[in-house]
C-alpha cells in the first residue's frame, strides 16, 4: 500500500511535528521515551499491545510478533513498569527479519545489544536484564494504549528520532503534517536569512517564528 503520509511524516524531525501538534492542541508527544541510540529513527503505523500485571496462573507476554505486518510499530504500552521487561533480543531477531520499523515501550526493554547491532529502532523508558515473564502479561492487542501520556490507537502514525518519538492520530493526520511542514519550512528560511546576513531577532521577525507553535482556533 502507498502510505504518502508515511513518506511525509519521515521526512520531518519530531520537534517540527511536536510544535504542529501544539499548535493543534493535541498532546501526541510520548513523553520520556528515548531511543536506544540517538542515531536512531522510526516511522510507521501502530500495532499496539497492552500489557498488565500477571494473574495465577500467570498469562502469557504474548507471541503477537508473527502478526506484526512490515514498516509497522509495535507500540507496548506496560504501563511505565521498569520493574519487568517486555521486549528482548528474540523479538528484536524475529522484528528485523520481518521488516518492522521499530519499536516503542513505555517501560522496560532489554538485550539492548542487538537492537544497537542491527541498527533495530527501540525506543523505551528505561531498560534493564529482568525478564517479565510470569510478571507481566497480555491484557489486550490492537487496543487503545497509553504511551509517556499520549494515547495511541492501532493505525496511528508513529515518528521518532534522537529527540523522542510522538504519535500523530490517524483522524488528524493531514492538519498535523501540514502544519509541521509549514514550521519546518520557516525554520529553513530563518537559517538562510541568517545566513544573507540578517540577524535572528530580525529572521524570526520577519517570518514569524514565535507565533509558529501558538495554539490556534
Amino acid at each position: 500500500m502507498n502510505d504518502k503520509n508515511l513518506e511525509r511524516a519521515a521526512k520531518l524531525d519530531t520537534t517540527s511535528i511536536s510544535d504542529a501538534l501544539d499548535r493543534l492542541g493535541i498532546a501526541g508527544q510520548c513523553l520520556n521515551i528515548k531511543p536506544l541510540d540517538p542515531s536512531f529513527r522510526l516511522t510507521g503505523r501502530a500495532f499496539t499491545i497492552l500489557y498488565g500485571p500477571a494473574g495465577q496462573p500467570p498469562g502469557t507476554v504474548g507471541d503477537y510478533i508473527d502478526e506484526v505486518e512490515s514498516n509497522r510499530v509495535v507500540v507496548l504500552d506496560n504501563g511505565g513498569r521498569e520493574n519487568a521487561t517486555v521486549w528482548g533480543d528474540i523479538l528484536t531477531f524475529v522484528a528485523h527479519r520481518r521488516g518492522v520499523a521499530g519499536t516503542v515501550i513505555d517501560g522496560a526493554c532489554r538485550d539492548t545489544h542487538l537492537s544497537r547491532e542491527l541498527g533495530y529502532p527501540l525506543f523505551s523508558r528505561s531498560y534493564s536484564m529482568r525478564t517479565g515473564k510470569d510478571r507481566v502479561q497480555v491484557e489486550a492487542v490492537n487496543s487503545p494504549v497509553n504511551i509517556g501520556d499520549a494515547r495511541v490507537h492501532p493505525g496511528d502514525l508513529m515518528r521518532g528520532d534522537a529527540d523522542g518519538v510522538l504519535v500523530i492520530p490517524l483522524a488528524h493526520e493531514d492538519a498535523v503534517l501540514t502544519a509541521a511542514e509549514e514550521i519546518d519550512a520557516i525554520e529553513q528560511q530563518i537559517r538562510a536569512a541568517i545566513n544573507d546576513g540578517k540577524t535572528l531577532a530580525e529572521a524570526r521577525r520577519q517570518l514569524g517564528y514565535h507565533q509558529l507553535q501558538t495554539r490556534r482556533k
